[in-house]
């Protein structure tokens, strides 16, 4: 049975920083992309980051790019998302995404988390 858990959210104030943490289990997890998504009140999901599984190639919304960093570990068969300099228009609920190549499509991900509320105050 595929288990994808986020943690690492909560309540930080405007330019403050957050990491997620996102663990993986039964599924070969080098052997798959991993993203981020995430979904604000009354607006559709969307891609913020991806990582290839050897971790060679990353991508970013435009919206997070150069605030927001991807890695994993497949050791630890995690994925992590460092937030910097957040920003209240980044309150969401976070999904990891486990997808078998990287894509910023909602349709492409094979199996999701089940949400990390990110909330940035002023």
């Amino acid at each position: 049975q595929v288990q994808v858990v986020e943690s690492g959210g909560g309540l930080v104030q405007a330019g403050g920083s957050l990491r997620l943490s996102c663990a993986a289990s039964g599924l070969p997890f080098s052997g798959y992309a991993m993203g981020w998504f995430r979904q604000a009140p009354g607006k559709e999901r969307e891609f913020v980051a991806t990582i290839s599984r050897g971790a060679a190639y990353t991508d970013y919304a435009d919206s997070v790019k150069g605030r927001f960093t991807i890695s994993r570990n497949n050791a630890k068969s995690t994925v992590y998302l460092q937030m910097n300099s957040l920003k209240a228009e980044d309150t969401a609920v976070y999904y990891c995404a486990a997808s078998s190549s990287n894509s910023r499509r909602v349709e492409s991900v094979n199996y999701w988390g089940q949400g990390t509320q990110v909330t940035v105050s002023l």
